[in-house]
C-alpha cells in the first residue's frame, strides 16, 4: 500500500496576469489531434534543508505569486480557458480580463527524500502533489499549479497542463520564463530574453496536406467517444494503484559501449543507423520493458515518441510559438522481436533508428491524415494484445536549468506516465550528456526491469 502521507491544503487563489486585454485564439491541427488525450503532470522538486513555514510564507511564496502574475502577462492566454461552446465547430483558448491560473498551496509529511530519489515507491505516493484542471462540458483550464511544502526539506512545484492547449516544450519555455523573472525579483512589467518571449501567432502554422487535418483529427475523436464534444477532465487516476515508480540513469560511457554492442550484433550490417543518445536510451529501455512483461511474444508493441516539428516545418515555425507544434512517430512491431536475450536491444535501436530517419524521408506530416485513425484503432483492440510504450518529456528541455532563485531542481519528475504506458525522458541530474528515464510499471515487471538493467551492456 501506499505510504499514508498528509496533505494539509493551506490556500487556494487565483493567480492574474498583471494586466492583459481580452483574447481569443484559434486552435490548430497539432492541437486537436491531443483533444482527448490526458493532461500532462510534471513536478518540480526544490531541496532547502532546514526550510521552516515561517520562511516559506514569508519569502518564497510571495516571490512565487508575484512572478507568476508578471510571467501570467506575458502568457496571458493561458491564465484564460480552452471552450467549446455549442455554437462553435470547434474549440478555441480564450481570455477575458478577469481570468486567471488556479494555484494551491498545501504542506505536506510525505518523505521528500524518497519521493525524489530513484528507488522504486508506488506511483500514487505522487499524486497529492499535482493540481487538477478546472472544467465543465464546454469549458476547461489551460493550466492548474501547486506548490507543495515539505517542512525542513524544500518544496514541490506541479503544473498540469491542458495537451490541446500546450505541448512539453511550450510547457517548459512558460515555467522557465516564470523562474527567470522569480529570480530576478522583477517587480514591474520587465521583457523577458527573446528565448522565453512567447509567440502566440496561429499563422505561422500551416496545414498543406489538403485534408484540413483539424477538422479530421476532432471528428475522428468525437465519433470515438460516441459523438461527445464534452471537455470536462476526468480525475480518475489511471492504472496508477498497481503501478511503482522509479527513475534510472544511462551515463556517457552506457552509451559508447551500447553503440558497440548494436553495431556489433546488428541484424542488416549494411544500415546506415542513427544511434543518437536518444535512439540508444529508447531503444535500450523499451526492449527492457518487453522483455520484463514477459509472454510469449506474440502481442503487439506500440513504440511512439513526439518530435518537436518547429524546425522541420515548411516554412519554419519559431522556436519560441506556444502551442502545440509535434507530430508522434510510432511503430508496431511483434513483441518478439525486443524479447530475445543478445538481438532485442539492437532489433529495438534499429527500429528507433528507423523512426527518426524517416523524418528526414517523409517530413513530419508524411501520413499525418492517419496517424490518429491509426491510433484510435490500437485503443480497440483487446486487452493485453498491445503493449504501448511512449516517451514524454524530452533531453532537450533542460528542465534541471529552471532556477527560481533557490538554486536547480533536486527532481523533475514527469507524474502523468502512470496513465498512459509512458516513460520520460529528462537530461540527467547528475551525469553530463547523461540520460534519466522515469518509469511506472507493475511491481513485479519493475523488479525485473532493474535486474536487468545495463546488466548486459
Amino acid at each position: 500500500m501506499a505510504s499514508s502521507s498528509v496533505v494539509k491544503i493551506l490556500e487556494t487563489s487565483q493567480i492574474k496576469p498583471i494586466s492583459a486585454g481580452e483574447s481569443s485564439l484559434p486552435v490548430t491541427f497539432f492541437d486537436t489531434f491531443w483533444f482527448s488525450l490526458a493532461p500532462v503532470e510534471r513536478l518540480f522538486f526544490y531541496n532547502l534543508n532546514d526550510l521552516a513555514p515561517a520562511d516559506f510564507s514569508s519569502d518564497i511564496l510571495p516571490k512565487l505569486k508575484q512572478s507568476l502574475s508578471l510571467t501570467l502577462h506575458h502568457f496571458f492566454p493561458l491564465a484564460g480557458n480552452l471552450r467549446w461552446p455549442s455554437s462553435a465547430p470547434k474549440p478555441f483558448i480564450s481570455y477575458t480580463p478577469g481570468d486567471g491560473v488556479s494555484l494551491t498551496v498545501v504542506e505536506s509529511d510525505a518523505d521528500f527524500d524518497r519521493l525524489t530519489g530513484d528507488g522504486v515507491f508506488e506511483a500514487l505516493e505522487l499524486h497529492p502533489l499535482i493540481p487538477r484542471l478546472i472544467s465543465s462540458d464546454d469549458s476547461v483550464s489551460a493550466l492548474a499549479l501547486q506548490i507543495t511544502l515539505f517542512h525542513g526539506k524544500g518544496f514541490s512545484i506541479g503544473i498540469t497542463a491542458h495537451h490541446m492547449v500546450l505541448d512539453g516544450k511550450t510547457t517548459t519555455m512558460f515555467m522557465k520564463s516564470w523562474a527567470h523573472l522569480c529570480k530576478q525579483g522583477n517587480t514591474d512589467n520587465s521583457p523577458l530574453p527573446p528565448e522565453l518571449t512567447p509567440l502566440f501567432d496561429r499563422d505561422v502554422i500551416k496545414d498543406p496536406t489538403g485534408f484540413d487535418l483539424d477538422m479530421l483529427y476532432l471528428n475522428q475523436w468525437v465519433a470515438k467517444i460516441n459523438g461527445n464534444k464534452s471537455l470536462k477532465v476526468s480525475t480518475h487516476e489511471g492504472a496508477a494503484t498497481d503501478l511503482v515508480r522509479a527513475t534510472v540513469t544511462i551515463t556517457p560511457e552506457d552509451f559508447k559501449k551500447m553503440r558497440e554492442m548494436v553495431l556489433s550484433k546488428s541484424t542488416d550490417s549494411t544500415k546506415q543507423l542513427h544511434l543518437s543518445p536518444f535512439v540508444l536510451t529508447l531503444g535500450y529501455v523499451a526492449s527492457g520493458i518487453v522483455k520484463a512483461r514477459g509472454g510469449t511474444g506474440d502481442r503487439i508493441v506500440f513504440l511512439a515518441f513526439t518530435a518537436d516539428c518547429r524546425a522541420r516545418c515548411d516554412p519554419p515555425v519559431p522556436e519560441n510559438y506556444v502551442g502545440n507544434c509535434n507530430a508522434v512517430i510510432a511503430d508496431l512491431s511483434m513483441a518478439g522481436g525486443y524479447m530475445d536475450f543478445e538481438k532485442g536491444f539492437p532489433f529495438a535501436a534499429e527500429k528507433v533508428s528507423e523512426m527518426v530517419k524517416g523524418l528526414a524521408v517523409k517530413g513530419v506530416l508524411g501520413g499525418a491524415e492517419n496517424r490518429l485513425k491509426h491510433l484510435l484503432e490500437l485503443i480497440d483492440e483487446p486487452a493485453g494484445s498491445v503493449q504501448v510504450i511512449t516517451v514524454a518529456g524530452s533531453p532537450r528541455f533542460d528542465l534541471y536549468k529552471t532556477d527560481f532563485g533557490w538554486g536547480t531542481p533536486w527532481k523533475v519528475v514527469v507524474v502523468s506516465i502512470d496513465k498512459n504506458e509512458a516513460i520520460s525522458m529528462a537530461e540527467s541530474r547528475d551525469w553530463n550528456k547523461g540520460i534519466e528515464v522515469g518509469l511506472a510499471l507493475k511491481k513485479d515487471e519493475m523488479e525485473r526491469f532493474l535486474s536487468m538493467f545495463l546488466k548486459d551492456v
